[in-house]
C-alpha cells in the first residue's frame, strides 16, 4: 500500500488503527479534498486478527466523501455467506469502492485481485507500472484458483469448522494467561514483552513441532512483539490441544528462565 502511494506520488495521511473518529477528524481537515481521499482498511487485520469497523468507516465516508478500499486478504474464505469476506458478512458490499485480496491464503494458489464497480479501475491496466510489468498467471494457477473459489463459495461447513478451531485455540491460550491481540479469529496473535523473549519462544515452538509466524517491529502495530498462529479448518481437536499444551510447557519454562535471570 505504501509503495503504491509512493509510485502514485500521492499524499499519505495516517489515522489511528481501526479508529473511525480519528479518520473523520483527518478528513474534516482536508475540506473539499476529502472527496478525493482513498480510505484504506483491512477486513481482518493481518497482525492482530481484529476486524475492521466497516459500518463506522462507511458512515464516515458518506459524511465526508472519498472512496473506501478494503483488503480482504485474511477474510476471503473466512467470513460471509459465500466466503467473500467481511463486507459480505456485514451486508455492505455495495458500499465498498475497491476490494483487494490474494490467492495465496484461503485459495492456496498465487496472485491477487482488485475488484470494483467503478469503470475507472480499468485504468490500472495502463497506468500501474507493477501491473504492466508483471507476467500473466499461468493457466494452471488460474484453473486451481477457480476450483478453489467454488469450494470457498460452497464451504459453509469448512468455515464453521475453521471458526470452531479458532475459538478453541483462542480459549486455550487465553486460559493459560497469554495476552492475545484480538477476539477469536483465524489469526490468533500472542503478544510478548520484548524481542529476546519472543525470539526464544518462537525458536522453541519450532523445535517442538509448532510452526508459527514471528512478527516484530516495524511490521507490527505499536512496536509489539507477536507470535502469530494461523488456524485452518484442517486442524483437529487433538492438534489444537497439543499446541496449547506446548504453549503451556514453554510458558512455564520461560517463567523459570526469567526468575533465574
Amino acid at each position: 500500500m505504501y509503495d503504491g502511494c509512493r509510485l502514485g506520488g500521492t499524499k499519505t495521511l495516517r489515522f489511528r488503527h481501526n479508529d473511525p473518529e480519528h479518520l473523520a477528524k483527518r478528513l474534516q481537515r482536508l475540506g473539499d479534498k476529502a472527496s478525493e481521499a482513498l480510505i484504506v482498511v483491512e477486513g481482518i487485520y493481518s497482525m492482530l486478527g481484529d476486524h475492521a469497523l466497516l459500518n463506522e468507516f462507511i458512515a464516515v465516508k458518506r459524511e465526508y466523501g472519498g472512496y473506501l478500499f478494503v483488503d480482504e486478504a485474511h477474510s476471503l474464505g473466512v467470513l460471509g455467506e459465500r466466503g467473500s469476506g467481511l463486507a459480505e458478512e456485514l451486508g455492505v458490499l455495495d458500499d465498498i469502492d475497491f476490494i483487494v485480496g490474494t490467492f495465496s491464503k484461503s485459495l492456496g494458489a498465487a496472485g491477487g485481485y482488485c475488484v470494483s464497480n467503478h469503470p475507472e479501475l480499468d485504468l490500472i491496466r495502463y497506468s500501474s507500472r507493477p501491473y504492466i510489468f508483471t507476467a500473466s498467471p499461468s493457466p494452471s494457477t488460474i484453473a486451481t484458483t477457480r476450483a478453489a473459489l467454488v469450494k470457498v463459495a460452497e464451504g459453509k461447513d469448512l468455515r464453521a469448522r475453521l471458526h470452531y478451531n479458532a475459538r478453541r485455540l483462542h480459549a486455550g491460550l487465553s486460559a493459560l494467561g497469554y495476552t492475545l491481540g484480538a477476539p477469536a479469529s483465524p489469526v490468533v496473535a500472542v503478544v510478548f514483552k520484548d524481542k529476546m523473549e519472543v525470539l526464544t519462544f518462537w525458536d522453541n515452538l519450532l523445535e517442538m513441532g509448532v510452526y508459527t509466524n514471528l512478527m516484530i517491529p516495524p511490521a507490527t502495530p505499536n512496536g509489539a512483539f507477536l507470535i502469530r498462529c494461523s488456524v485452518s479448518a484442517a486442524h483437529t481437536d487433538q492438534q489444537i490441544d497439543t499446541i496449547c499444551d506446548i504453549f503451556a510447557t514453554l510458558g512455564k519454562k520461560l517463567q523459570l528462565q526469567l526468575r533465574a535471570s
